[in-house]
């Protein structure tokens, strides 16, 4: 591969991302009803490493070296997978509306913005502006759904902020101690700490799994799609850029799985959710832009 070809399929990994990461509230749709969080978490963390391990040996890529460099890629396990996504499906399994729980994990870039900002990094101008308009997008996107199974209570509310808080911990911890190595031994060690943390939960679930057609399908995208392919580009976005740039991405997500959901769902998309999402990418658009050369 060329050195061009290289740079375009960098240069595409953010729009891959985005379209992979926004089907999850469509597995969600099909899989929760048929089996409880934990257990379908700690099935999908296995079925994930066993995808790896035949790719890890067939490639011969190293493991990281040190035993500082396996803690630092539990601790982001933990936090962007067994809290954030064991927050996410428990609320959604709750009975949380998936616009209700997008808009709240979608405050992440300004949480990661308000941090860096408060602990000494630069957030620019133009990238708050960008913050602020993509935010707004998002509101608007999703407003339309808080009326449609959407209601809170303090259970799953609490399920989304832990997911939130996970989330947004887990991208300044990993661009902040995870040192650069092999994307699929680094997901690995992830999946291994994140299957360990939510083991114990799911042998406290009483409900089986129902494994129906539905079920079936939602495991193996959640395997194919969303761990080795959404969460290995987060990985590699983390580590190409900059925590606030990479976290704007999130902004997307909710008004990507609206336009899903109307394909595949017949979901009517309004004049309100076509205006929120020009506004979102405007936002993004803002924060991820890099600012001319002198």
């Amino acid at each position: 591969m060329t050195g061009h070809d290289d740079r375009a399929l960098i240069r595409a990994m953010p729009a891959v991302f985005v379209l992979i990461w926004s089907t999850g509230f469509i597995v969600a749709r099909y899989g929760m009803p048929h089996a409880p969080p934990m257990k379908f978490l700690v099935v999908r963390y296995a079925l994930s490493i066993l995808c790896f391990l035949p790719w890890i040996g067939l490639a011969g890529v190293s493991w990281p070296r040190t035993r500082v460099q396996w803690l630092h890629l539990a601790v982001t396990g933990v936090l962007m997978h067994a809290i954030y996504l064991g927050g996410v499906w428990a609320a959604v399994k709750a009975g949380m509306g998936s616009g209700l729980s997008a808009l709240i994990v979608g405050l992440q870039p300004v949480l990661t913005a308000i941090w860096l900002s408060a602990t000494g990094g630069r957030v620019a101008a133009r990238q708050w502006t960008g913050l602020v308009l993509g935010f707004v997008g998002l509101v608007m996107v999703v407003s339309r759904k808080f009326g449609q199974g959407g209601e809170a209570n303090w259970l799953n509310m609490s399920l989304a902020v832990a997911a939130l808080l996970s989330i947004t911990l887990g991208t300044l911890y990993q661009k902040r101690f995870v040192t650069r190595c092999d994307v699929r031994t680094a997901n690995v060690v992830q999946l291994g700490a994140a299957f360990m943390a939510t083991l114990p939960l799911a042998l406290m679930e009483v409900e089986a799994m129902d494994w129906n057609a539905e079920l079936c399908w939602a495991m193996a995208w959640s395997v194919l799609a969303l761990t080795l392919g959404g969460s290995s580009l987060l990985y590699l976005l983390i580590q190409r850029g900059a925590a606030t740039t990479v976290t704007s991405l999130m902004y997307l997500v909710p008004p990507a799985t609206a336009l899903m959901a109307w394909l595949l769902f017949a979901e009517p998309i309004s004049a309100l959710t076509i205006a929120g999402t020009a506004l979102t990418a405007v936002g993004v658009s803002l924060v991820v832009r890099q600012p001319r050369a002198a």
